[in-house]
């Protein structure tokens, strides 16, 4: 006579499959796989996993799967694998292929959710390496609320280049270096040879650190777990770690709604501003809190970098990279300087169960003076006074645009705009040497709907720097930049062009004008003569009108509401 399984908890919703006479089919497809009696009577635990050889930053995560697998089986849960879709930024940069980036944000958040609920699972552990696969990840573990743990792959080392470190940032920069005759293509491909030295996301505070950084604040994954190395046994042993975490969440019944609240969303803006972190940050941290049903408003961001001085001189606008972070203690020594002068809220709770304050105690971090002040500065002697995000609104940005600050706080800037229809054109005449210094290249039908899908332009923004343009030449687009990219870009302009948003109205020859310390971005143009124009505006012809693109065309919502395209959401 064969035995039915213990007896498990009616409050775990894997009892739908695992449990009775009813499951025996599930069971059935279970013992196919090697799982056992002991394993029905265990908590269901998913392992969210976008591992691919598409890209660095998730070439690796199968490996790390496999020991939260390991470490959930040992200490009483069922794991199950499953995989995500992913996509390469960096590798589909300046291509028509960016336009799927953000849409792969979506898609990793939908994948999650529906194995979550058709498989009837009791918990999560999602894994995430390049930029979109973290706030997707997060998305799905707020939308689910099961008990969750959130672990990042890890950063890649950075490279050496003639005795310097380098990232993928100064690939990037050496494109437009060498079409301005300063790199030689030997030169060039010798840089392309040494900037990723392994697996691993971007080695800068570029968009997958700067996430990573924040699940910490969050509250999402545990203090401490976002600096490692991907290649280290300190992320191999955090990834152990999150598998027997996330079953003691199961237990004691942990869910991200417990976890989340506004002081959580508001810590994370204040570490992000301080980190100097990507303003892809922006976008997703609102994305995340509408999944919430928080309050968050760009309003929000420049509220409160206003008060918190930009202390971490980290890449792009800095000298150092995650690593190096790491070395000094991590995203904890961060939070820990903040926490000490008044400007972080210790008692928000964590998933762990406990405040950020009592694990910031629990963790053997170097003494403050021991941290090494050209990575992490102190507060009273910053890098910035106030944080490196600005949000920026006038006549162009009604709805406001987005700019991280990689050089002066007082930047101020009068140009005249070069329009472009898209990244392509203006790239092209980038490239060809026509930029001259004081210009405002104008990129539009670049946003969420217009692009559709809100391309990054690392690539041309790389090609401004790299010619020598870093600060006397501004870019303002409806896109997005990568968080790589340095100088004064402004992207996000909100309402977008494809909606007939003022950036639709600019053309060539206008006179741009950028003002960070009174937070402006405008176009000399009075209220009637914008008005005039638009009135003659039509909307552009949709590139994509079918398949996934096409679809999404029509769901994303405004930057400034995160790019959402969850239809219950808009409603809110």
């Amino acid at each position: 006579m064969v035995n039915e399984p213990d007896p498990k908890s009616d409050e775990l919703r894997s009892a739908e499959v695992t449990v009775g006479p009813r499951s025996a089919p599930a069971r059935a497809y279970f013992r196919a796989m090697g799982y056992d009696d002991e394993d029905f009577a265990a908590p269901l635990v998913g392992i969210a996993n976008p591992a691919a050889d598409l890209t660095p930053c998730n070439v690796h995560l199968t490996g790390l799967a496999d020991a939260a697998f390991d470490r959930i089986n040992t200490v009483g849960g069922m794991p199950v694998r499953f995989g995500t879709i992913t996509v390469s930024d960096g590798i589909s940069m300046g291509t028509e292929g960016m336009k799927a980036s953000l849409v792969s944000r979506e898609h990793i958040a939908n994948s999650v959710e529906l194995v979550s609920f058709a498989e009837r699972l009791d918990g999560l552990v999602t894994l995430a390496g390049c930029d979109k696969s973290l706030p997707g990840m997060m998305m799905a573990a707020v939308r689910t609320d099961l008990p969750t743990v959130f672990c990042y792959g890890g950063t890649v080392r950075p490279g050496n280049y003639r005795g310097q470190d380098v990232t993928i940032q100064d690939v990037f920069e050496g494109v437009g270096a060498h079409a301005s005759g300063e790199l030689s293509e030997a030169d060039l491909n010798e840089l392309e040879r040494s900037a990723c030295p392994g697996p691993g996301a971007c080695a800068g505070m570029f968009s997958a650190n700067t996430m990573a950084a924040l699940s910490e604040a969050l509250g999402l994954a545990p203090l401490g777990s976002a600096t490692a190395p991907a290649e280290s046994a300190e992320r191999l042993a955090q990834v152990r770690d999150a598998g027997e975490l996330v079953v003691d969440c199961i237990e004691n019944d942990r869910r991200p709604s417990e976890v989340l609240s506004r002081q959580s969303f508001k810590n994370a803006i204040r570490l992000q501003v301080a980190i100097g972190g990507s303003t892809n940050g922006v976008l997703h941290l609102i994305a995340i809190a509408r999944e919430a049903g928080i309050e968050l408003t760009l309003e929000d961001f420049d509220r409160i970098s206003d008060r918190i001085p930009h202390i971490c001189n980290l890449r792009p606008g800095g000298e150092y990279t995650m690593s190096d972070l790491h070395e000094q203690g991590g995203v904890p020594i961060v939070i820990r300087r903040l926490l000490e002068a008044g400007l972080f809220d210790g008692d928000v709770m964590t998933v762990t169960g406990r405040t950020i304050e009592t694990d910031l105690r629990r963790l053997d971090l170097p003494p403050d003076e021991d941290v090494d002040d050209p990575v992490v500065r102190p507060i009273g002697d910053p890098i910035h006074d106030r944080g490196a995000l600005v949000v920026l609104t006038g006549n162009l940005a009604p709805g406001g645009a987005v700019l991280k600050i990689t050089g002066s706080e007082a930047f101020r800037h009068e140009g005249t705009a070069r329009v472009f229809e898209g990244e392509e054109p203006a790239m092209e005449w980038v490239q060809a040497g026509k930029l001259e210094s004081g210009d405002v290249i104008v990129v539009r039908n670049e946003g969420p709907r217009g692009g559709p899908g809100m391309r990054e332009m690392l690539g041309i923004t790389s090609a401004v720097v790299g010619q020598g343009h870093e600060e006397d030449v501004v870019l303002v687009t409806d896109g997005r930049f990568s968080g790589a990219t340095r100088g004064p870009m402004i992207g996000h302009v909100s309402p977008e062009a494809a909606v007939g948003g003022p950036i639709a109205a600019i053309e060539s020859g206008d006179t741009v004008r950028v003002d960070i310390p009174n937070r402006t971005l405008g176009v000399d143009l009075s209220a009637s003569e914008l008005e005039e124009r638009l009135s003659r505006w039509h909307p552009p012809q949709a590139a994509y009108t079918a398949g996934v693109l096409g679809m999404y065309a029509t769901l994303f919502e405004s930057a400034s509401n995160g790019a959402i395209t969850n239809p219950g959401l808009t409603k809110k």
